[in-house]
């Protein structure tokens, strides 16, 4: 058994996760039902193609098994679907807290107001941009990490699906569009997939040229996402620690430098016009 094949099993739960007890409860039932089959730990890991220590891990739920383990598992046990319903839960715990606190967020989002000046913001990435990108983060992701972060990133991506649709408006630095993260090819295909975004009904994507001298975004990237109850939350690397807030006072602020910069970017139009510009140039 390779140590690539162990790595791939599942993923390590962060300290204080809540979803310690899910994760406990799934090991557990993995348990019962390979004791239930007659197969010791060592026969059931290679049936599956998982080393024993790893199965161990998991069984005492110190390890989120991948949803393929589970439909394997359910399969070679003889389990009747019971491993199995717990794939959707297990798919959601492998995300990191942070990233599952967001996602929760944006899944209840009306509206979403994103500029970015360092990065392309999450929602606009492709999958090889984002683990181009985030594999210039420093410490460096053990490969398995910087997987389980890619497909956390990917699976944010559901909000475009959502009927109805929240508005989405997107004002990115032009300088955000050049940078050749992952090298030429991985760029052009990122501003083309931001091209095919642009496209839909409920997204506005625009442009803040370099030009543009004096616009009040270069404290950092801003967020508001406004609420069906009519609250909001919001964060800007430049103001407030940088933590979420909901105060209005403080929303008023970061909405009125959002609205200062989406009036200061190229429009949605000049904005497709100057991407593309990008991509010929790229």
């Amino acid at each position: 058994m390779s140590s690539e094949g162990v790595d791939e099993a599942g993923w390590d739960l962060e300290p204080g996760d809540e979803s310690v007890p899910l994760v406990e409860a799934v090991g557990r039932l993995v348990r019962i039902c390979r004791e239930a089959a007659g197969m010791r730990v060592a026969d059931f890991g290679e049936a599956i193609g998982y080393g024993e220590d790893m199965i161990r891990k998991i069984e005492r739920g110190a390890r989120i098994p991948r949803p393929e383990l589970l439909d394997r598992a359910d399969e070679v046990l003889n389990a009747g679907g019971h491993l199995k319903a717990f794939r959707e839960d297990v798919e959601k715990a492998r995300y990191p807290r942070k990233v599952r606190e967001l996602a929760q967020l944006e899944e209840r989002a009306v509206e979403l107001n994103l500029y970015g000046n360092h990065n392309i913001h999450g929602l606009l990435q492709a999958e090889e941009y984002a683990r181009a990108l985030l594999s210039t983060w420093r410490p460096a992701y053990s490969s398995g990490e910087l997987e389980r972060m890619v497909a956390a990133r990917m699976a944010r991506k559901v909000i475009f699906e959502r009927d109805p649709a929240p508005e989405l408006s997107f004002v990115q630095e032009e300088v955000t569009l050049r940078r050749p993260v992952g090298g030429t090819m991985v760029l052009r295909r990122q501003l083309e997939h931001m091209l095919e975004v642009a496209q839909l009904p409920y997204v506005e994507l625009q442009v803040m040229p370099t030009a543009r001298a004096d616009h009040p975004g270069t404290g950092g990237l801003i967020e508001v996402l406004k609420f069906g109850d009519g609250t909001a939350l919001g964060r800007t690397d430049g103001q407030f620690g940088g933590r979420p807030v909901s105060d209005p006072r403080q929303l008023r602020v970061l909405e009125l430098r959002y609205g200062i910069i989406r009036a200061q970017a190229l429009t949605p139009g000049e904005s497709l016009v100057f991407i593309e510009q990008v991509l010929g140039e790229t």
